[in-house]
């Protein structure tokens, strides 16, 4: 029987090559990791943190028995009372608010209607102009209707129509301003040597009508402008002739409310 030729195995020099192999792979492992932890997102890391802190954080705990069974139904009967007392408060002051808004809007509009029909001719007449906002209500009165040019002395006719308005004012609890208004044409006399000072004599004569008429003189205050605040181009006689007026502005109470603070007081530091 033949015996088979056992033939001799070659020695595989190559094989350093799968190592190597290895060695790259590894190392480009080992760099893609190192770019990815040099990119770090900061919203990201931030979150994580976060999450951290919040999952690890240790909360301190009273040295107080948990109560159980009646004790538990107790306590939280308790709690939700007060929850209740405490929402209350706040309740009750959010409707008195809204209360006391709706009543200060009601009243203003029929101080409002009550100047209207007071003045009701020279409203259509368009000498005069009655507007409410947020601030109060506003009198618009057009200048000639009340002075000769150059002048802070009331005219005649004048008079009756503000006697009308100030008896429709001597029973509002409101503070009121009356404000002057001229055109920017320069004037310069004995009297008045500016428009300040004949905006504001226009507005002082109509602050001593009312006095005079029974308007309480505290809630009174007469400021002249000039020709500082116009409401049309002085460009024009008819835009000069709008610039000149008298305003009597009655304020809302949102507006009398003053808030002061101490010199002393932490804040003033």
């Amino acid at each position: 029987m033949a015996r088979k030729v056992k033939h001799e195995e070659h020695e595989n020099h190559e094989r350093w090559l799968v190592s190597y192999a290895d060695f790259i792979t590894l190392l480009f492992a080992f760099f893609v990791v190192m770019y990815a932890i040099s990119q770090v997102n900061e919203g990201k890391y931030r979150v994580l943190s976060d999450s951290l802190v919040n999952a690890f954080k240790v909360e301190a705990r009273a040295n107080q028995p948990v109560p159980t069974g009646r004790e538990s139904g107790k306590a939280a009967s308790q709690s939700g009372q007060s929850v209740i007392r405490q929402s209350l408060p706040v309740r009750k002051s959010t409707a008195a608010g809204e209360l006391k808004r709706k009543q200060q809007e009601i009243k203003m509009k029929g101080i409002a209607k009550d100047i209207l029909q007071a003045l009701a001719p020279l409203v259509r007449g368009g000498q005069v102009k009655v507007t409410q906002s947020s601030r109060g209500i506003a009198v618009q009165i057009n200048a000639s209707l009340l002075f000769a040019t150059g002048q802070a002395v009331l005219e005649g006719e004048s008079v009756t129509a503000l006697q009308a308005v100030a008896a429709v004012l001597a029973g509002v609890e409101n503070a009121m301003q009356v404000e002057g208004y001229s055109d920017n044409a320069p004037i310069s006399t004995l009297s008045y040597p500016s428009n300040w000072e004949l905006s504001s004599a226009r507005a002082s004569s109509v602050v001593r009508l009312f006095v005079d008429s029974g308007v309480p003189p505290e809630r009174l205050v007469a400021m002249g402008y000039g020709e500082n605040r116009p409401v049309d181009s002085n460009d024009t006689a008819e835009g000069r002739a709008k610039n000149r007026r008298v305003t009597i502005m009655i304020l809302s109470d949102a507006q009398e409310t003053v808030s002061e603070i101490p010199l002393n007081s932490q804040a003033a530091r």
